[in-house]
């Protein structure tokens, strides 16, 4: 399977430009072949852009998930819609199950080749540091992973790669590739390069680091980029720089399963 992310510029509270870049780039990942395209964190308001979160949220039902299933079923692709800002009470009031009937979530969905919703995964780790991210949002609780071209795959986000107990509980569901959909600011590279490469090696299946591109005057912060694949050895299969940019390569659940059996270290666990 061919898995393509999509490191967008991303300017904040530029809504439609955003999502023009996102379709943009989408389009073009399938033209190049890609089975599977993933977008950056909060790409369409720009994580920094806390103002603008409450304006800009939508119910899972809400027109904007129209788009970005478009997008998908348009370009015959699977696609992880990166995160937007969700409206917890209109996803309620549509019969969605919510972790509260209020409030907002750092919410990633991933459509099908037909544009059909197939997972929903809320962010369960909100960045603390006196963050407008962990006052505004409701983390989620829900750890879902979808079937995808012979692949199972398990989504988090950003934050939650210094929690490794979550990947654990995607080890347990048999997750071979997890998507990480993240909005991660310098100067913590070394952080973003070393914890992407740990998730790998400690879960035995591929990490896809999916980062976005662009300054947050406001906030005085710069997107790293680098979004990177690796493989269940930990070794990286493809890695970019910090512009925007596709990385696209090829991703084998056989893989996984073969390096799982010969060096089954997830046999060893004890809790």
């Amino acid at each position: 399977m061919d898995l393509a992310l999509a490191q967008l510029e991303i300017e904040p509270g530029e809504i439609e430009a955003n999502l023009a870049r996102a379709a943009e780039a989408v389009a073009a990942a399938a033209t190049e072949g890609a089975d599977l395209v993933v977008l950056p964190e909060q790409f369409v308001v720009g994580f920094f852009a806390f103002d603008d979160y409450p304006t800009h949220a939508a119910g899972l039902d809400d027109p904007l998930f129209d788009r970005l299933a478009a997008m998908a079923a348009d370009n015959d692709v699977g696609l992880v819609a990166g995160t937007t800002v969700e409206d917890l009470a209109a996803s309620a009031a549509a019969g969605y199950d919510v972790p509260a009937t209020e409030g907002y979530a750092n919410t990633a969905v991933f459509f099908d080749r037909d544009g059909n919703q197939r997972g929903v995964y809320r962010k369960h780790h909100l960045f603390g540091y006196e963050s407008a991210e962990s006052e505004l949002l409701v983390p989620g609780q829900q750890l879902p992973t979808v079937d995808f071209e012979g692949l199972t795959v398990g989504m988090t986000t950003c934050y939650d790669l210094r929690f490794p107990e979550l990947y654990r509980r995607l080890v347990d569901k048999g997750v071979e590739l997890i998507v990480v959909p993240s909005a991660w600011p310098y100067p913590r590279v070394e952080h973003w390069k070393t914890l992407g490469r740990a998730r790998a090696i400690e879960n035995l299946c591929y990490v896809a680091t999916t980062n976005g591109s662009g300054t947050f005057p406001d906030a005085e912060t710069t997107l790293c980029g680098r979004s990177t694949v690796y493989d269940p050895w930990g070794t990286t299969v493809g890695s970019v720089g910090d512009e925007p940019t596709r990385l696209t390569v090829s991703v084998d659940p056989q893989q996984v399963r073969d390096v799982r059996g010969s060096f089954p270290a997830l046999d060893d666990r004890r809790d």
